[in-house]
């Protein structure tokens, strides 16, 4: 028994390792090359998985996946919450709200119908496989977005966006599955309420617990952990996440207001010091390299190519719908009405590429591959298309877009 525990142990420690070498090896290159780390990361993580030289194998259903890929979520989330100055929000949460929604709904819709005729499964699978990928993914923009220095209006908006669809993008995945599977009816009201419970579920628990993080870590008489404002920072990004999951409410949701309640404490008229902010962003920002590397690394450990050559002429080509049809229409639909913000075309522009997919739709569709449901090869394929092209190709462009469209406020480093 206890040799087994230990034979488990070394070859999770063996894992770890060959990610954090070859991740470093990775992240040099991708200096060299000027292409962002992430991408690099998911090419390394195919070479040294399954498919070519079999160095790493891990299930994408065992204990110490997911517990990466959650907790990888967590971090990122959280320190992009931490980022976003609460004033850029009130100038386009009108376009984030409705991205978040609306943009999410006719993504959905437009890859629905389009994987309807190419794949020729059933509708309401098509709605299942537009509904794990229709999110956009903060664990790949957040770092994108750290090797380029673009205009903050648009950061903040796309960077919130991918925050707060995800909760969307889960309950329109988990009612279909449900309904599926025969555990729930198709309701449009059931739905609604469903979104509102998770999402301000998620935003309540989030900014109860941020609340209390930067009261504990401010200059007022309760801060009495001021000094270990990093153990707390990591308290309340995971805490959150599970206080949410508790009510069942959206643990993405919670970890990203808690980060976001954390990083603007003048909305409660309290006072954290220069001193403790910028060990609390170091730490985050450690963390999230860390991170950010077994994530990625891992999940590109997770191609299938022999599943994915089952489908893959389909595949691309719905995902080639899903980016260049699905997404500036949903941008379109979600700025224009917005007058408030004033967008001009070239950061819409810049929104109609930057739509990354990555680990929530990877651990989505590896859940309805769990459940062996009808057509799950299908969707496995379509979302790991999906995953790759839009990281490799338009993550690795993200900084050229954005210097050719004139919304880079420097030249661009890193990238």
């Amino acid at each position: 028994m206890e040799a087994s525990i230990m034979n488990i142990v070394q070859r999770e420690l063996y894992m770890i390792t060959m990610v954090f070498i070859f991740g470093l090896m990775a992240i040099k290159l991708a200096e060299r090359i000027k292409i962002p780390d992430v991408a690099l990361f998911m090419i390394v993580g195919i070479l040294l998985g399954p498919s070519v030289f079999k160095l790493i194998t891990v299930p994408n259903d065992s204990v110490s996946y997911q517990f990466i890929i959650v907790l990888g979520s967590i971090l990122i989330l959280f320190e992009g919450g931490i980022a976003i100055h609460f004033s850029v929000l009130k100038k386009v949460w009108i376009t984030i709200s409705l991205l978040s929604i609306l943009g999410v709904i006719i993504t959905a819709i437009v890859v629905a119908v389009t994987a309807y005729y190419l794949l020729d499964i059933p509708i309401l699978y098509a709605l299942l496989l537009a509904s794990v990928i229709a999110s956009t993914d903060p664990a790949t923009l957040m770092p994108v977005f750290k090797q380029i220095t673009i205009q903050e209006k648009v950061r903040r908006t796309v960077e919130s966006e991918s925050a707060f669809n995800d909760a969307t993008g889960s309950i329109l995945t988990f009612t279909l599955l449900g309904v599926i599977l025969g555990e729930t009816k198709l309701s449009v009201s059931s739905s609604i309420w469903s979104f509102f419970r998770e999402a301000g579920g998620g935003i309540l628990a989030g900014t109860v617990i941020g609340f209390v993080g930067i009261l504990l870590t401010s200059e007022h008489r309760w801060g009495i952990l001021r000094k270990f404002s990093t153990v707390v920072s990591l308290v309340v990004a995971i805490s959150s996440y599970l206080v949410a999951g508790f009510i069942h409410a959206s643990g993405f949701m919670a970890t990203f207001t808690a980060g976001l309640i954390s990083g603007n404490p003048q909305l409660f008229r309290l006072q954290v010091s220069k001193e403790t902010n910028s060990t609390v962003f170091a730490f985050s920002g450690t963390l999230t390299l860390i991170m950010r590397t077994l994530i990625f690394m891992l999940l590109g450990t997770q191609v299938d190519f022999r599943i994915l050559g089952q489908y893959w002429i389909q595949g691309i080509l719905v995902v080639i719908v899903f980016m260049f049809i699905a997404r500036p229409l949903a941008v379109l639909l979600c700025t224009l009405p917005d007058r408030k913000a004033k967008w001009k075309w070239n950061e819409i522009l810049f929104m109609f590429w930057v739509r990354e997919t990555g680990v929530i739709p990877a651990a989505l569709s590896g859940m309805i591959v769990a459940a062996k449901v009808d057509y799950a090869n299908q969707i496995a394929s379509v979302t790991f298309i999906a995953i790759l092209v839009t990281i490799l190709i338009q993550a690795s462009t993200t900084g050229f877009v954005a210097k050719k469209l004139g919304i880079t406020l420097e030249p661009v480093k890193g990238i």
